[in-house]
């Protein structure tokens, strides 16, 4: 067999994904003889390609679907895209932009032609990357969030809400992205603190000869102003009551009221209200039944209601019109303030608070269930300590704005045959729509109706994904939505609770009566290297096709998966990916070097002792790694059980057992036995990696047998555990550490490997089953118990487990002690040195609270370490000294 010499996942990863795709390896069907096993992919937005966080995500879900595959269930995982409608409809037209057009030169139709060829475009792009990273889902269920079957469940899902009354439509302050023109929900704003500045400004009581204060970070909305508030405990501004004021520049009389949400400490303990452009002046608007007046147009600049500032921008505006106040005497005095502004995620743009005519969805009653089946444990997280995030704001929710002021998306199904609110039907077609008009209004000839221009929220259509991805809504009978729903779990950022998560669940109980998966995975956020969570707009993450290129896409998920752990964030580093690179290349090796032997077909049995025991505590080991890694497994430790393989690649099975049979003298041959025993146990490696490393355990997969495998790795059974022997296990575990002393032994007294020694330790039983291993990979001529310690000082010592062993040359006595100390005084100064170092950095608090919290903790470790070490070679020095004049 023609093995290279190096493996080359370029040559390997593609040819294998088409190999399973060929085979039909993901598709799934119902089958009654079988347990599903579904979960619905985040569906990525079709606004540019996949950045790192989707790769960590998508190889999370392969994981999970791969195992539970491997575990006989029926694995169904459906790839999807997101129309995203804000972040999709704002890229287009910035394209559109630097053509010279715009989606009103090109009108509704042509514009959405445009957006829709991106769509395709960035779809195959996308699913391309999710292929290249070895993702098993199944391609034959492909959706896309703007399919037609998809819409038509959105459109029966509006109309039942609006039925059921849930659905209203009426005047809030709501957020408005000026670059967007559109609403946008309280998730999709970002608070920032930033320096910003406190104005001063003064407003005349009427009939009275002096004035109140008060301090605004806008006076640009003064134009707005319905009204002054203060507390109405606060005893500065008793004289106030039932006064009115003065609008400055615009001589409004506004009346002075009193609440208590007054925060008595900021600023001068008064504000002004301005019910259309801030959430808790609503709140007062309401209360006190105020006047309410829009200042601003879509764009962010101001309307007639300003007067002759009227089609400024608000921030140019801001600047004039503290001249002007200045100028006027009303303008006491600026400070400057920090105070948390609202940016849009989608452009980030500064958010305006804008009185606006929109569509909301009543959530109080219909969230209630959902609220249930987190808090009893229907539905689990993981971690669990985002239930409590998700408890609070449920318990706190309120009517979600579901229309935006956008082309690209689910057109709202509302037709209106007038002009005013309610002069419209709710209705999924046209023609129904007409019938429903007509019927209305009592006039069979009515013919003029026009639809809704807004759309959907994007959150809409992705909150009831697991019922329509099985066309539940349309069809809620049909066998599909039977057999795969509820589906088993979501795998999503923590950043995206409140958008998706809550909602699919209220979602599910509510068109369902079911919940609509069992568990939620919350991965960390991945941040760069500024702390900056990577993301599309901020276009801060590495190139994926080319980190796939560069590494293989087995050390990429390798990497990604060692570094991810439940809802904790981490800082990505390109070092994790050459550290996958370097296993796959061990794993590669430990093949090469198992496929170079050969074995003697009438030679069955071993007669080599050290292979009979290599072979025993390895099958035992085996199944002791397998109980523990399934048992982080099932708890979504996912990271840890990779850990766990890892460790029993590189440590247990390369540089023990393969080093234990390894032939001697260049021979090439082992027993059949042998042969067999590790062949079985390299197998059973490659199930266990194959989740995390599908293609490279694949690939060895095939080669490893001499005849062509029928059945793929892919499709393969997961090992089924079995009872083990901890006795052997503890005792090898011993063999090792003796081994390991030794050679350190030699690394620091130089002695080579090929100067034989002889070991001589304290025990009363004269045979020890491991010592032929010992003697083997420690080169060690002959082993021999001793009732009394060695006299004499030309010998090396240890200690292990309170047993003392010495080391004696076979030819020659040792030389004393004497360099070994001067060496082991050394170190003990060089690690009191590093301490010294570490204890200054952890004792200094401007150090602790510049640095993230994984590096704290690395530093502690680092301190706990470097003690250990000191007092373990104190020990060992004082051993040697209390020795060295033995006679």
């Amino acid at each position: 067999m023609n093995i290279s010499f190096k493996y080359n996942p370029k040559s390997v990863e593609k040819k294998i994904y088409h190999e399973w795709m060929k085979e039909n390896c993901f598709s799934s069907f119902p089958d009654n003889k079988r347990i599903p096993y579904s979960i619905i992919m985040p569906p990525p937005n079709i606004t540019g390609i996949l950045h790192i966080g989707h790769m960590l995500n998508n190889t999370l879900q392969d994981v999970l679907i791969r195992y539970a595959r491997m575990n006989g269930y029926n694995s169904c995982w459906i790839p999807s895209t997101d129309h995203a409608s804000i972040a999709t409809e704002a890229r287009v037209s910035y394209e559109l932009k630097k053509k010279g057009l715009s989606k009103f030169l090109l009108g509704r139709k042509r514009f959405l032609s445009h957006v829709l060829r991106w769509a395709n475009k960035h779809q195959e792009i996308i699913f391309d990357q999710i292929r290249q990273i070895g993702c098993s889902c199944d391609w034959n269920r492909v959706q896309f969030t703007m399919d037609k079957n998809l819409y038509d469940s959105v459109k029966k899902c509006f109309i039942d809400l609006y039925d059921q009354g849930f659905i209203y439509r009426g005047y809030h302050v709501v957020n408005w992205d000026t670059q967007a023109k559109t609403t946008i929900s309280d998730e999709e704003v970002i608070y920032k603190e930033q320096m910003d500045k406190l104005y001063y400004l003064t407003y005349k009581i009427k009939n009275e000869n002096y004035h109140v204060t008060i301090a605004t970070t806008r006076p640009e909305t003064i134009f707005g102003d319905t009204a002054i508030c203060y507390h109405p405990c606060d005893k500065r501004f008793f004289h106030l009551k039932g006064k009115k004021a003065i609008v400055p520049i615009i001589n409004r009389e506004i009346p002075i009221i009193q609440d208590s949400c007054v925060d008595r400490q900021y600023g001068t303990g008064c504000f002004k209200v301005t019910p259309a452009h801030d959430r808790k002046d609503q709140i007062l608007y309401k209360k006190y039944k105020l006047n309410i007046i829009n200042l601003f147009h879509e764009d962010g600049t101001m309307n007639e209601n300003a007067l002759h500032y009227q089609g400024l921008d608000r921030f140019e505006v801001r600047k004039k019109i503290v001249q002007e106040l200045n100028i006027l005497g009303f303008l006491k005095k600026i400070e400057p303030c920090i105070h948390k502004i609202g940016f849009s995620e989608r452009t980030s743009t500064i958010v305006e608070y804008r009185l606006s005519l929109q569509w909301f969805l009543k959530m109080k009653k219909i969230s209630i269930p959902a609220i249930e089946a987190v808090k009893n444990g229907d539905i689990q997280f993981y971690p669990e300590k985002m239930k409590k995030n998700y408890i609070e704001w449920m318990e706190n929710i309120h009517d979600w704005n579901i229309s935006r002021q956008l082309w690209w998306g689910h057109r709202i199904p509302v037709f209106y045959y007038g002009k005013k609110m309610n002069e419209f039907v709710v209705a999924d077609s046209w023609e129904n729509a007409l019938k429903k008009a007509r019927k209305k209004t009592n006039n069979p000839m009515l013919k003029d109706l026009f639809q809704e221009n807004d759309v959907l929220d994007t959150w809409f259509s992705s909150w009831i994904l697991p019922i329509t991805l099985f066309d539940g809504i349309n069809h809620p009978e049909n066998k599909e939505i039977c057999y795969y729903y509820p589906t088993e779990i979501i795998v999503t950022g923590y950043d995206i609770l409140f958008f998706w998560i809550a909602r699919m669940i209220i979602s599910g109980y509510f068109f369902m009566k079911k919940k609509p998966f069992s568990k939620v995975f919350f991965t960390g956020i991945m941040r760069d290297s500024n702390d900056k969570k990577i993301s599309k707009s901020l276009n801060n993450s590495p190139n994926t096709i080319k980190l796939i290129d560069q590494y293989g896409a087995d050390s990429l998920r390798f990497g990604l998966m060692l570094k991810n752990s439940a809802g904790k964030d981490f800082h990505f580093d390109e070092k994790i990916c050459l550290q996958g690179k370097n296993f796959s290349n061990k794993i590669w090796n430990a093949f090469r070097l198992i496929k170079s032997w050969t074995f003697d077909e009438k030679e069955e049995e071993d007669g080599s002792e050290c292979n009979k025991i290599a072979c025993k505590w390895l099958k035992n080991r085996f199944y002791f790694i397998l109980e523990k890694f399934e048992k982080f497994f099932v708890k979504y430790k996912l990271e840890e059980s990779l850990m766990i393989i890892y460790k029993f690649v590189c440590f247990d099975f390369c540089s023990w057992y393969l080093e234990i049979i390894k032939p001697i003298k260049n021979k090439k041959k082992i027993s059949k036995k042998t042969y067999k025993n590790t062949i079985l146990y390299f197998e059973y490696i490659l199930q266990l990696l194959h989740p995390y490393m599908p293609f490279i355990s694949e690939k060895i997969w095939h080669l490893l047998k001499e005849k062509k495998r029928k059945k793929f790795l892919i499709s393969s059974h997961w090992p089924k555990r079995k009872s083990y022997d901890n006795n052997i296990i503890n005792s090898f575990e011993k063999t090792m550490q003796i081994i390991s002393k030794i050679r350190n032994i030699r690394k620091e007294n130089n002695l080579p490997f090929k100067e034989r020694l002889v070991l001589f330790f304290m025990r009363k039983i004269k045979k020890n089953e491991y010592d032929s291993i010992i003697l083997k990979l420690a080169n060690i001529s002959n082993i021999i118990s001793v009732d009394k310690e060695p006299k004499g000082s030309s010998f090396f010592s240890f200690i292990l487990n309170s047993e003392k062993f010495f080391l004696f040359h076979e030819n020659k006595k040792f030389s004393n002690n004497h360099n070994t100390i001067i060496n082991i005084e050394k170190k003990i100064k060089y690690f009191y040195g590093l301490l010294s170092i570490i204890q200054k950095n952890l004792s200094n608090n401007e150090y602790i609270r510049s640095v993230p919290e994984y590096i704290f903790l690395k530093e502690k470790k680092k301190e706990r370490d470097t003690l250990k070490k000191i007092i373990q070679l104190k020990e060992h020095l004082k051993y040697l000294l209390n020795n060295e004049n033995i006679s």
